[in-house]
């Protein structure tokens, strides 16, 4: 088995359309219009399948309109958007060079919102709907606690799978093995910084360190050093550089500074430019959140490290507020290998 990158040619993108007001208190209004410009948009280029059943479906067809001939909607239940942590992890399966999915064992973070039985169901559906082969694992992780290069190496946060809310029952060990035996995982460098106030994940990856390539990553820091974040994200970006001489081959770590602090009803924003959804080798869609100065930083340093993508940004200040950005809400299904 092997975990494809993401700027690996993907046969689609996967959404879920959202319903659940509670993500998003207070605020909602805006949340499906955003989803459908943003479900257009990948559509250019992207088949694009949409999880949505009964009157959520309807409310789907509502706001998009008339479907482009790329885009579908999935008759499949779910009690929340954030598709990349209860969705399956599709790998390559070198002896049938056929894709196949892990379904991983979900509880909504380590138990923080009931019901999640519905996204818990989700992965098996999917790879029932695609006709491929379905493995159940019985490891708790989510998909934005994964970071891979494609090629077995791996980086995660410690605190968002090593937990007792989680996985209380397995070691490091056994984690590794089971990363190993369903992903192909044969190297993983566990950050143990920090991870970004406001963040109910308890330390996604997706939100402190991706790769652009199998030779460059970009990790979150702070320009702001009073900013409670700036500690431990200056810790998780020197043990990435410590990893990153000793791996063979050799990885650059690259700074991408984090937006100044936002706060919507005194709640600070957990707000990162590494949440990008990456659609191949060729498409980096960015959130942006309202600095012109930080976006354009962001946006500038990501076409820098990916020469002849089309990067460009798309304003998530209010899909932010559901704690989440570009890479959670989506799922990247690859091409057959």
């Amino acid at each position: 088995m092997r975990l494809p990158a993401e700027w690996e040619t993907p046969a689609a993108i996967w959404i879920a359309w959202p319903h659940n007001r509670e993500t998003w208190p207070g605020n909602f209004e805006p949340i499906p219009e955003f989803f459908a410009a943003w479900a257009r948009t990948i559509a250019e280029d992207t088949p694009v399948r949409i999880l949505a059943q009964g009157d959520v479906a309807q409310s789907a067809k509502n706001a998009l309109g008339t479907l482009p001939a790329n885009l579908e909607i999935v008759s499949i239940k779910t009690n929340d958007s954030w598709i990349r942590d209860y969705g399956p992890s599709f790998v390559h399966n070198s002896d049938t060079n056929q894709i196949e999915a892990i379904d991983w064992q979900y509880n909504a973070w380590g138990g923080k919102y009931p019901p999640w039985d519905a996204d818990d169901r989700a992965a098996a559906q999917i790879a029932q709907h695609l006709g491929v082969t379905s493995h159940r694992s019985n490891l708790c992780i989510e998909g934005g606690a994964i970071e891979t290069d494609g090629q077995g190496r791996m980086v995660a946060f410690r605190d968002c799978i090593e937990t007792d809310t989680r996985n209380p029952d397995w070691s490091e060990q056994a984690i590794a093995n089971e990363l190993y035996h369903r992903l192909g995982i044969t190297e993983i460098v566990w950050l143990d910084g920090g991870g970004l106030q406001g963040d109910d994940t308890d330390g996604h990856i997706d939100q402190l360190a991706r790769f652009v390539d199998s030779r460059n990553i970009v990790a979150s820091i702070c320009d702001d050093h009073s900013d409670s974040n700036a500690a431990g994200l200056i810790a998780n970006k020197r043990q990435l550089k410590l990893w990153s001489g000793q791996t063979d081959p050799g990885v650059i770590v690259h700074e991408l500074p984090i937006p100044p602090a936002r706060y919507v009803n005194e709640t600070r924003v957990p707000e990162s430019y590494c949440n990008f959804l990456r659609i191949g080798s060729s498409h980096m869609l960015v959130p942006t959140f309202g600095s012109k100065m930080s976006d354009d930083r962001a946006i500038g340093i990501l076409r820098d490290l990916c020469p002849g993508c089309d990067v460009t940004g798309i304003d998530c200040r209010d899909i932010a507020w559901g704690l989440g950005a570009l890479h959670c809400a989506s799922l990247n299904q690859p091409s057959p290998a």
